[in-house]
């Protein structure tokens, strides 16, 4: 059975935080929703904003066309989709998984297979860019599966991000997903070493935002994390046992292809041990703690907000096609 998606149910598992954002988006695009968590408060805010709500992951996928997962781990998504009452025991042919969680590819794949001997379809969907951009639909999504599948379910991926990137077959994406966050963990780590100095040195630290903002020392990370760094806050909704878990799949993939790195050791390391010292569920960029607390200063400037702004207009999703 060929699901028409124009007009298809969508049920979301996983109401974390992105993945509430990403259904409220659906929910404000007039999508006919079914939600699933174990935080009964998330599940009660989208059905107040006329989402339904299922009792198992096997109710929800029962239910919908196209099920999609945003989950902490794949340990967690192999357990909602494999339970006795998971998302398995619901899927019938034509309908469609999309996983939205950072996993592991090869993990995503074995779960795949099992949907697809189901006669259903599956894609690894994750997405990138934080939850300031997931709550306007500015985010990015890397889309790994077939293009059958890819062209069925981009006018989904168009309400939930903004910019889609066909990433090739399943897999693929979780693979490039773990990169970019590997990136921007080096980033970060970085950022908070360049930031402690201009601190120590006497730098004044709006003008160093700015300075690293136009120069080529500029990034993604550096124009959004650094301001809740120099605000105090350190808030962006994530923390270090993610990026705990995202660089070790980083690593893990260059150790499964035999690449000897240096930084990513280094940098998984340095995490470790924030969260040894400050706690598992502490902000990420609270690393940069390791060294204000040496040097006796606090990193701050004036005028930042305390938690990020997607600034950029929201607009319709669109496939990114690569050169």
């Amino acid at each position: 059975m060929e699901v028409c998606l124009g007009m298809a149910r969508i049920g979301f598992i996983g109401l974390g935080n992105v993945g509430s954002k990403l259904a409220g988006n659906l929910l404000r695009h007039g999508v006919d929703l079914t939600v699933r968590d174990l935080n009964d408060a998330q599940v009660a805010a989208l059905v107040a904003q006329g989402a339904r709500s299922a009792a198992s992951p096997r109710e929800l996928a029962a239910a919908v066309d196209i099920v999609i997962t945003c989950l902490p781990s794949p340990a967690v998504s192999a357990a909602v989709m494999e339970a006795p009452d998971g998302i398995l025991a619901g899927l019938t042919a034509g309908k469609i998984w999309l996983e939205m969680s950072t996993t592991d590819s090869a993990e995503v794949q074995r779960l795949a297979a099992r949907v697809e001997a189901l006669g259903a379809m599956a894609m690894d969907c994750p997405v990138s860019g934080g939850c300031h951009r997931a709550a306007t639909g500015n985010i990015s999504i890397f889309a790994g599966g077939t293009r059958a599948a890819f062209e069925r379910v981009l006018p989904t991926l168009s309400i939930l991000g903004r910019r889609i990137l066909h990433t090739g077959a399943l897999g693929s994406a979780s693979e490039l997903k773990v990169l970019t966050n590997y990136l921007c963990t080096v980033h970060l780590a970085a950022l908070a070493e360049a930031l402690t100095v201009a601190k120590v040195a006497g730098l004044d630290l709006n003008m160093v935002y700015e300075g690293i903002r136009i120069s080529s020392g500029n990034s993604f990370v550096h124009e959004t994390e650094s301001q809740v760094i120099l605000n105090g806050s350190r808030d962006i909704n994530f923390t270090m046992d993610l990026v705990i878990k995202d660089v070790g799949l980083f690593d893990a993939l260059a150790r499964e292809h035999h690449v000897p790195l240096e930084l990513s050791p280094l940098v998984l390391e340095i995490f470790k041990d924030g969260a040894r010292r400050y706690g598992p569920r502490e902000f990420s960029p609270n690393i940069i703690r390791r060294l204000e607390e040496p040097c006796g200063v606090k990193v701050l400037g004036t005028g930042f907000p305390a938690e990020m702004v997607d600034e950029e207009p929201s607009g319709s999703g669109y496939e990114v096609v690569p050169r």
